[in-house]
């Protein structure tokens, strides 16, 4: 979270504002997740059905179970008279489950990148941009703070970033500018 501290230009009484903004930046991740079941992986059992069907269900080996090997996931179907509509049922859940499964690990891939997250409010900054009373940015991580705002304006972000990585490395805060 950045704080900012300036005169609003929008502002006809020249008061001094605060804002914060939150920035979040995470590689473009491949959003296609393709399921590839390979057959050695999956072990199909079939068996009788139960509930109402008659004679039919009785004497016929209808109701699929498919367990995935690899995860351990289990799915069944007997919704259907006929065996192999119960296959490709149970096939389409295990399917949608491991679907699932990918996209958690994705989700926790994320979030293992993206690292904390603070709320956007005040004593959560990690930096303060002050334009007014006086000029000044300072990280509030690694202590390292410059008076020259225009230039940190304009992209000049490499002391930052060096006093961040001296910072998670030694623990140590940087000496002021």
């Amino acid at each position: 979270v950045h704080r900012l501290v300036r005169i609003s230009p929008f502002d006809a009484a020249g008061k001094r504002h605060t804002s914060f903004c939150s920035v979040d930046v995470v590689p473009q991740m491949d959003g296609d997740i393709d399921i590839e079941i390979n057959p050695d992986d999956l072990k199909v059992d079939v068996y009788r059905a139960s509930g109402a069907g008659g004679q039919h269900i009785n004497k016929t080996s209808s109701a699929v179970r498919i367990t995935h090997i690899p995860t351990g996931i289990v799915t069944q179907s007997q919704a259907q008279r006929s065996q192999f509509k119960n296959r490709d049922q149970a096939m389409a859940m295990l399917k949608a489950k491991l679907f699932q499964l990918e996209e958690e690990k994705k989700a926790a891939e994320l979030a293992a990148i993206r690292g904390e997250q603070k709320d956007i409010a005040w004593g959560s900054q990690i930096r303060n941009y002050v334009f007014h009373p006086y000029s000044m940015v300072k990280d509030l991580r690694s202590g390292y703070e410059t008076g020259n705002i225009g230039a940190v304006m304009d992209g000049d972000l490499d002391p930052f970033m060096d006093a961040y990585l001296k910072w998670t490395l030694e623990g140590t805060k940087a000496t002021e500018e």
